[in-house]
């Protein structure tokens, strides 16, 4: 992963093998990329990288990420939840996304149209920052598939670490348990996770 902000704006984020190539997906979107980075630092925002994507943060809080895609590149806000949306832009980043978090482009110009609404959302997002207010947290019940309560049952450490996890590290393997299609993958799946849950990690974490 890379560790310089300069290096994602030419040759790309550095997680796979198109990493520095011309179908790396900062390049392809490069254009559109470049013209949101303007508009972050045109509000004041620090330019920070975070996992390996530009990061913009004000007030301690780390306001907006650029993301490229093969389809499409983004503008992330962390404290969605906040935002009015009055435009009605905002979207889920996934079918388990609970709340709109993004703006998906799908052509360079895009932004260019769009950035009298970025600009009010970055905008929004400094006042909210400013103030110290935070997106109320939102207990949600996770649903464990049973195979996940059998293995749980039968394994006191395995349990033990399971239940210090955050909730949504817990959320994260059921999430991907439950989108297993048989009983058997989900079995095997538990088994490779197992090492995982000890070590206090979610099933996405590395």
């Amino acid at each position: 992963m890379i560790t310089e902000i300069e290096t994602y704006f030419d040759s790309g984020c550095g997680r796979c093998a198109r990493f520095a190539t011309p179908d790396c997906s900062v390049r392809r979107w490069a254009k559109g990329v470049l013209a949101l980075r303007a508009l972050c630092l045109e509000a004041g925002l620090e330019e920070t990288l975070r996992w390996g994507h530009p990061c913009y943060r004000h007030a301690g809080r780390n306001l907006a990420i650029i993301g490229a895609f093969r389809a499409d590149f983004r503008l992330t806000f962390p404290d969605a939840a906040l935002l009015a949306d009055p435009a009605g832009v905002l979207e889920r980043a996934g079918d388990q996304s609970r709340q709109p978090v993004l703006m998906r482009f799908t052509a360079s110009g895009d932004v260019a149209e769009k950035a009298a609404i970025i600009r009010a959302y970055l905008a929004e997002a400094k006042g909210h920052a400013e103030a110290g207010r935070k997106p109320e947290k939102r207990e949600t019940e996770v649903v464990l598939p049973q195979e996940l309560v059998t293995a749980l049952d039968a394994d006191a450490e395995l349990a033990e670490a399971f239940a210090a996890l955050t909730p949504g590290r817990q959320r994260s393997y059921a999430v991907n348990l439950n989108a297993a299609k048989t009983p058997e993958t989900r079995v095997a799946r538990i088994a490779k996770f197992r090492d995982k849950i000890l070590a206090g990690k979610g099933a996405l974490e590395r």
